[in-house]
C-alpha cells in the first residue's frame, strides 16, 4: 500500500504547490525591503547602511586572503553590532514602527487627511499671493526624485504652512528668487534653480519662472505652480504642458485631483500591487 501510494502520487502538483509558496515567500520578502527602504530613506539609517556595507566587504576581504586578524576584529565588531544598533539608533527605530503603525492597514484615512491639509495650504498661499501680485515658483515631487534641484537650494526641511509658503516669496527678502521644493509633506529647499527650457514654443510673453518650470517638466513628472509677479495669473505646468489663467477653484481641483486622490489610489493597492507598481515605474524611468 505505501508503494502504490508513492507510485502513483502526482508529484507534479506538489512541485507546483513550493513553486507558489517560493513566489509568495519572495514577494513578501521584497515588500519588507521596500517599505524599509522608504523608512530609511532621509534619516542617519542611509549611512549606517552603508557602513555595513564596509563592515561585510572586510569580512569577505579577511576570509578570502585569511587575514586572521581582520577577521578577529571584524568578527568582534559583527558580534556586538546588534546591541549596539538598537542603542544608537532608538530614535530611528521607534520612528519606524510609527510609520508601521500608520501604514496601509492601520492609517489610511491619517495619510489622505494630511495631503488634503497639504493642498489647503498650498491653495491659501497661491490664492493670497495670487491676489496680491506676488511672484512665485513652486515645484512638487511626484514620482521622479528633485534631489538634483534641491541640492541648488537652500535647505529648510520644514513643515508645509501656507504662512512659511508666502514669507518665502515676499519680494526683496533672501529665499524670495528661485524655487520651493516639496517633497513629502515638508518644504525641502527654497532658492533653488531649475532647468530652463529651450523650447521655441514657449510665447514670448512668459518670464523666466514659466520656463524654468516647463524646463522641469520636461525632464520631471513634477508639479509647479507659478504665480506671475506681473499679472497674479496662475499657472500649472507638468509633463510638458502649460495650463495657464487657472482661478482658485481650477487650482484646488487640479491639486485635489493629482495629489489627494492619488494617494487614495495607493492606498487601496495590495502590497503586490504597490511592489509590482514600483517595478513597472522604475522600469519606466529607466
Amino acid at each position: 500500500m505505501p508503494l502504490d501510494f508513492f507510485t502513483n502520487f502526482d508529484w507534479s502538483r506538489l512541485l507546483v504547490w513550493r513553486t507558489a509558496v517560493n513566489i509568495i515567500d519572495i514577494l513578501i520578502v521584497a515588500f519588507f525591503i521596500y517599505q524599509l527602504m522608504r523608512i530609511v530613506k532621509g534619516t542617519r539609517a542611509v549611512e549606517l547602511l552603508k557602513g555595513i556595507g564596509v563592515i561585510l566587504i572586510l569580512k569577505a576581504i579577511s576570509v578570502i586572503f585569511r587575514l586572521y586578524t581582520t577577521e578577529f576584529i571584524v568578527d568582534f565588531v559583527i558580534q556586538w553590532s546588534a546591541l549596539a544598533l538598537i542603542i544608537i539608533f532608538q530614535p530611528e527605530l521607534r520612528r519606524g514602527l510609527e510609520h508601521l503603525g500608520r501604514g496601509s492597514l492601520f492609517g489610511r484615512k491619517r495619510r489622505s487627511t494630511a495631503t488634503e491639509i497639504i493642498v489647503d495650504n498650498l491653495s491659501h498661499a497661491i490664492q493670497y499671493m495670487s491676489k496680491r501680485r506676488i511672484g512665485a515658483l513652486i515645484s512638487i515631487e511626484m514620482e521622479t526624485g528633485l534631489d538634483e534641484y534641491i541640492a541648488t537650494g537652500i535647505p529648510l526641511n520644514a513643515e508645509l504652512s501656507s504662512e512659511l509658503l508666502i514669507n518665502i516669496f515676499i519680494p526683496n527678502t533672501p529665499l524670495h528668487d528661485g524655487a520651493v521644493i516639496i517633497k513629502g509633506y515638508n518644504i525641502a529647499t527654497a532658492a533653488s534653480y531649475l532647468p530652463l527650457s529651450e523650447s521655441p514654443a514657449i510665447p514670448k510673453k512668459l518670464g523666466t519662472r514659466h520656463r524654468a518650470a516647463i524646463g522641469l517638466s520636461e525632464v520631471s513628472d513634477a508639479i509647479t505652480i507659478i504665480v506671475s509677479e506681473e499679472t497674479g495669473e496662475v499657472s500649472i505646468s507638468r509633463r510638458g504642458n502649460l495650463i495657464n489663467d487657472m482661478s482658485q477653484d481650477e487650482v484646488l481641483n487640479y491639486l485635489t485631483k493629482e495629489l489627494v486622490e492619488s494617494e487614495k489610489e495607493k492606498e487601496t493597492q495590495g502590497p503586490l500591487q504597490q511592489i509590482v507598481e514600483a517595478v513597472r515605474k522604475g522600469v519606466s524611468s529607466k
